[in-house]
């Protein structure tokens, strides 16, 4: 048999049912493709040669133009690299493929060529399967899922050994009973509304229940529900579910994170703007200041009238602005960058850093403000702007608290002392009390009674004097109101005055 001819390998290549491409081994620039290539991407040989991996492929991280030159590298570094790659065709479909890139030495340069095929039925399939096997799994195991079929009213027609344990009841409690006596209320519409989803023939449904046995204490479980009928012996609604309490709990700590990360930012934040605006608003006060100083030297000798009016007009603006410039002052000297480290200070000085603020807010809602500070110094090594904010975010919550009753009861007290081994902030109001929180949950940041309240403040403050060695606490005040107090351990007798 005589060798073959050149356009003999072209009709070879042209009839394979991979599909192929060809990239220049240096730039990485498609040469060419076969006929399978531009069927299945729908571009011709032309329209390929210019795309670039963004314009074929999945807008997805993992399809990233890098990541796809880094595959393309590692075949020229080392001869063939594999992967799966989703491709995205002239109309836009993505093609999920099984990709190899080998590198070829040809006379005239280097390349690498690419064959891929689809492979999303047999992903699918796959996928099929590896629920399949670990269904049967779980059957054969009978350890890590419960196991129920209920029928159409939801009624237990079978239950495994690991379903009974999970429930803490034993199998035949199990077997008979009504399955929604284990679900609290929301589980047991998303319970209803799943069997009627899982009929004969339709694909399952995975749902969360928060299940228990009367009595006992409930636990998040997920679950996949599907209809079964074996041998016309049991057939019904297969539930197969496992405790996922510990994620639950996981992703609510994560987006309780989240939400105390998205408050600092803002708190930074609005630090940035305002020591931005104090810079920028002290000029023009100092300006007016100057122009009320040079009109007072104009008027002359008092003793007239309308000389004495403007000057007591004059005299009023001035006071106004050194106001003005004595709240900028305060807010330059508390708004700083938070450092890393802690210092060693007096809570007392802190707490009067604060108080500027405090006292604002306080007259602001026409609430009487009583302080009580020990006389000794309280010590504690802290991260000063971090325990400032929670002396503000408490002592805030208590103003706004007193804001709502009326203008003879409003009273908050601030007080400090030592106590044992730690330096102690104490927040005393006469509001509504701890009864505004449900469940008692005060620093889960799940609450607010405030109107634009974001319901993170005690939060938040839970995180900061956790996290320097203390602890926080709240309590009823008598004859009515709330307590919230934070101690930090003593450092020493050293602390900044």
């Amino acid at each position: 048999m005589g060798d073959l001819e050149l356009a003999d390998y072209r009709e070879l290549v042209q009839a394979l049912k991979y599909c192929v491409l060809l990239h220049d081994a240096r730039t990485y620039e498609i040469l060419w493709a076969n006929k399978a290539a531009c069927d299945l991407l729908e571009w011709t040989v032309d329209e390929l040669k210019p795309l670039k991996a963004p314009d074929m492929s999945k807008n997805a991280q993992q399809y990233s133009r890098e990541l796809g030159l880094r595959w393309l590298r590692r075949a020229v570094d080392h001869g063939v690299s594999a992967t799966e790659w989703c491709y995205r065709s002239k109309t836009g479909e993505e093609i999920l493929t099984e990709a190899i890139a080998i590198r070829v030495e040809l006379p005239s340069r280097p390349i690498v060529m690419v064959q891929f095929r689809d492979i999303a039925e047999e992903k699918a399939t796959q996928r099929d399967l590896f629920r399949t096997e670990g269904r049967l799994r779980a059957f054969l195991r009978n350890l890590a899922e419960g196991i129920v079929v209920l029928d159409d009213d939801g009624v237990v027609v079978f239950a495994s050994e690991s379903a009974a344990k999970l429930l803490d009841v034993d199998v035949a409690t199990l077997t008979g009973s009504d399955f929604a006596r284990f679900c609290d209320a929301q589980s047991r519409a998303v319970l209803s509304e799943t069997i009627e989803k899982t009929a004969k023939g339709t694909p399952p449904q995975d749902s969360r229940y928060r299940l228990a046995a009367p009595g006992a204490d409930p636990r998040w479980y997920a679950g996949t529900c599907q209809y079964i009928e074996i041998e016309s012996d049991l057939r019904g609604h297969l539930l197969l579910f496992h405790d996922i309490s510990d994620r639950v709990r996981a992703e609510e700590e994560h987006r309780r994170d989240t939400q105390y990360l998205n408050h600092l930012a803002r708190y930074n934040a609005m630090g940035d703007m305002a020591m931005a605006i104090a810079h920028e608003v002290s000029q023009p006060l100092a300006a007016a200041y100057n122009f009320i100083e040079g009109a007072r030297s104009r008027l002359g000798e008092p003793g007239h009238a309308e000389h004495e009016q403007v000057a007591w007009g004059l005299e009023n603006a001035k006071r106004q602005i050194e106001r003005s410039s004595q709240i900028l002052k305060s807010l330059r000297q508390y708004v700083v960058r938070l450092e890393q480290s802690e210092q060693l200070i007096d809570l007392n000085t802190i707490v009067r850093d604060c108080l500027y603020f405090i006292d604002l807010r306080a007259q602001e809602h026409s609430v009487g403000l009583v302080l009580d500070l020990t006389a000794e110094q309280l010590p504690v090594c802290c991260e000063k702007v971090l325990i400032g904010q929670v002396v503000m975010n408490l002592a805030f919550n208590a103003v706004d608290e007193m804001a709502r009753w009326p203008v003879e009861q409003r009273r908050v007290e601030l007080a400090t002392r030592r106590l044992d081994a730690h330096a102690e902030l104490v927040v005393r109001d006469y509001g509504q009390g701890l009864s505004a929180f449900p469940g008692g949950k005060v620093f889960d940041g799940v609450f607010t009674s405030k109107e634009n309240g974001n319901g993170i403040g005690l939060a938040l403050s839970h995180r900061i004097v956790t996290r320097h060695r203390g602890r926080i606490e709240a309590a009823e005040n008598t004859p009515r109101g709330a307590i919230f107090s934070f101690a930090l351990p003593s450092a020493g007798d050293d602390a900044e005055g």
